[in-house]
């Protein structure tokens, strides 16, 4: 059996869900995705009955395997879906639900307990974690703790274990853009699940939706050979944020952002000098679960590789905004001649990117290496690359 090897996105959301670009819809998240180089994209939002009905006019199942592409009068490329959705717990814990086919997304939704499945794409279900594993085994779902270490709504918010929320053992866990393999292979229980990294995004465009994304290895492109390959950790390689990047890394300050050591905010009672809540950051929670101060990698964790939004990038060195003419045409470019953006991004060699703008090889260089100099993001403010 010949296998293959996709990069993949698993957790993004539509227009329906709350804080959504509008132009999160099947055809423009299919035309983002081939810029950036992702074979296949999660739906997102799939109880949302306005939005399954949207997929169900936009897409072609392939042949029974879970897999959907565009119709061809619609937005004729290669990228591929695969049906999920976010669901928020009566704990405010978010939980990440792969689903085998939007068929089966519509005979689950009478399955929960909710005021209103539509209200919002991601809806506010009233069980607990272990409540909707059930309902998602008993639909053979894949199901895991989203962005696990976000101190809003991820699981080691409430809790000190994943058994504590489950009572079972879910499918994977997400990391979420605040931390990596490192940071979180330090937590003993954490050495027996698959990471994936995802980017979670409420855009299309390129610098939100695959800015964090899996590579992985599948014998066959199907819904049970996604399944497969996250129960059997078939991650070649986990792509994604500089932990410093994410607006939850370091503990810090909501209003004025001030970073606090996480002894010393708590010693404060969480109250900044500015009088503003402090919050708990990944790094400090990660801190407290810890079994070990370095990293522990069990034998078959795939290496963590840093990556960068491409306009973001082109941005910084130039100093232009992420939407200007300026930044796009030379992002344009830069696809031209180099065919995606994850392959500028990883695999395009520094001197050919070098010969189109040099300014730009110099920093793709240096977080190819981890040589970026960050400063940290935190307090629900993102971090920035300190550029010289």
């Amino acid at each position: 059996m010949i296998k293959m090897i996709i990069n993949a996105d698993l957790h993004v959301h539509s227009k329906y869900s709350m804080a959504t670009s509008k132009n999160m819809n099947p055809e423009t998240m299919a035309i983002e995705s081939v810029k950036k180089g992702l074979n296949l994209v999660a739906t997102g939002d799939a109880f949302h009955s306005k939005w399954l009905k949207e997929l169900e006019d936009s897409l072609i199942e392939i042949d029974d395997t879970g897999i959907y592409k565009t119709n061809d009068n619609i937005a004729p490329n290669n990228t591929k879906f695969i049906t999920t959705t976010e669901l928020e717990d009566n704990h405010r814990i978010h939980h990440l639900l792969i689903i085998p086919s939007i068929e089966v997304a519509w005979q689950m939704r009478d399955e929960f307990t909710v005021k209103n499945m539509d209200s919002d794409g991601r809806p506010k279900i009233r069980m607990n974690g272990a409540e909707i594993m059930d309902i998602a085994r008993e639909y053979d779902c894949i199901i895991g703790p989203a962005h696990i270490f976000t101190p809003w709504t991820g699981l080691y918010k409430e809790y000190d274990s994943i058994m504590e929320c489950y009572d079972d053992k879910p499918d994977f866990v997400e990391l979420g853009l605040s931390s990596d393999s490192d940071l979180a292979d330090t937590i003993e229980e954490l050495w027996d699940y698959t990471f994936l990294t995802n980017s979670d995004s409420h855009s299309p465009w390129p610098h939100r939706i695959g800015r964090e994304f899996n590579k992985m290895e599948l014998d066959e492109l199907s819904y049970n050979g996604l399944r497969k390959s996250i129960k059997d950790n078939n991650i070649i390689e986990n792509y994604g944020f500089d932990p410093r990047m994410g607006k939850y890394h370091e503990t810090g300050c909501i209003q004025c952002h001030k970073i606090y050591n996480i002894h010393d905010a708590m010693a404060r009672n969480m109250k900044c000098t500015c009088g503003g809540r402090i919050k708990k950051g990944v790094k400090g929670r990660i801190q407290e679960l810890a079994s070990y101060d370095t990293p522990q990698h069990p034998s078959n964790r795939p290496p963590y590789q840093y990556l960068l939004p491409l306009s973001e990038l082109l941005s910084t060195v130039h100093d232009k905004g992420v939407t200007t003419k300026y930044v796009q045409t030379r992002y344009d470019n830069l696809l031209k001649q180099f065919g995606n953006e994850i392959e500028v991004l990883l695999n395009t060699p520094i001197e050919s990117i070098e010969k189109v703008d040099p300014l730009l090889s110099k920093v793709i260089n240096s977080y190819r290496n981890n040589g970026l100099n960050v400063n940290p993001g935190r307090g629900g403010q993102y971090g920035t690359v300190e550029y010289n």
